[in-house]
């Protein structure tokens, strides 16, 4: 899921590989340092009967997937994605967690017409995914038609990166965040533009009767753990690679003092370091 788990119909395999083994490491921090907000999305979900299906959209590299596995002991869980290397990844996670007897992947570009078999799950989950589709309409019917009768399909989804830094930082450039931000909503408007949408009024179009919504408000920190460092680290990098030609000169150059880990400025050091960003959740139901 994903900034996470993007479903690319109009890209070649190998070049989205690539691009997959540089968002693995951000998935697997975003996953351990958000797991508690994870798992208060799962526990929050309207569920009337524990499924013993469940599918995991854009699955990337199991945040998900595990949540849901520990929400629902007796479930099993079928995870997709077009990245190899994030299913990979995945099955490692579930092998160290002693549940890879309870998980199945799929590889798959679901952006395509046609989804493989992917049985009829009573749960399906959808982080970070949705507004990565190219056609996100026609995959809310797909959902809606595979789902079990009465099943319940819960779309999460993203306020964007995390903010890390206070807002007077860096010394040399302040509001610097704040402008890396704007540079990759340039960038996010052409190439995501269905990031933001409405999706209960999608879900609604598509069939589905919407049972919920509810936004987690994400702040941690400071003292912050190693592993939000790294998390900062990886984000601001993914930002840059998007964002950099609508920065300023001396913001760019900033921004890679941030970036270097030899640097006295590096976020490495930073000892003022939070975790800021929302995620909203929507659960539908197929009646």
């Amino acid at each position: 899921m994903t900034p996470h788990t993007a479903q690319h119909g109009a890209h070649d395999v190998h070049r989205h590989e690539h691009d997959a083994g540089d968002q693995a490491e951000i998935l697997d921090l975003d996953s351990e340092v958000l797991a508690e907000h994870i798992a208060s999305i799962t526990a929050w979900l309207p569920i009337e009967t524990s499924p013993s299906r469940i599918l995991d959209l854009g699955a990337g590299t199991g945040a998900g997937t595990l949540a849901l596995l520990e929400r629902f002991p007796e479930a099993e869980v079928t995870a997709v994605d077009l990245s190899a290397n994030h299913l990979y990844r995945l099955q490692e996670k579930a092998s160290a967690a002693g549940v890879a007897d309870r998980v199945r992947v799929v590889r798959a570009d679901l952006d395509t017409a046609q989804w493989p078999e992917l049985g009829t799950p009573e749960l399906v989950w959808a982080s970070a995914a949705m507004h990565h589709m190219a056609d996100p309409g026609r995959a809310l019917r797909q959902v809606h038609d595979l789902l079990a009768p009465g099943g319940l399909f819960a779309v999460v989804e993203l306020a964007g990166f995390p903010r890390f830094l206070p807002e007077d930082a860096p010394e040399q450039a302040p509001g610097l965040e704040e402008r890396c931000h704007a540079a990759l909503g340039h960038h996010d408007a052409e190439q995501l533009p269905h990031r933001g949408a409405d999706w209960g009024s999608e879900l609604a179009k598509a069939g589905f009767t919407v049972e919920g919504q509810r936004t987690i408000t994400v702040d941690i920190g400071p003292p912050h753990t190693d592993a939000v460092g790294r998390y900062a680290l990886s984000s601001l990098r993914r930002i840059r690679g998007a964002g950099a030609s609508a920065l300023a000169a001396a913001d760019l150059a900033a921004l890679d003092q941030l970036l270097d880990h030899d640097s006295p400025h590096s976020i490495l050091r930073r000892n003022d370091l939070t975790v800021r960003t929302e995620r909203t959740v929507w659960a539908a139901r197929r009646t």
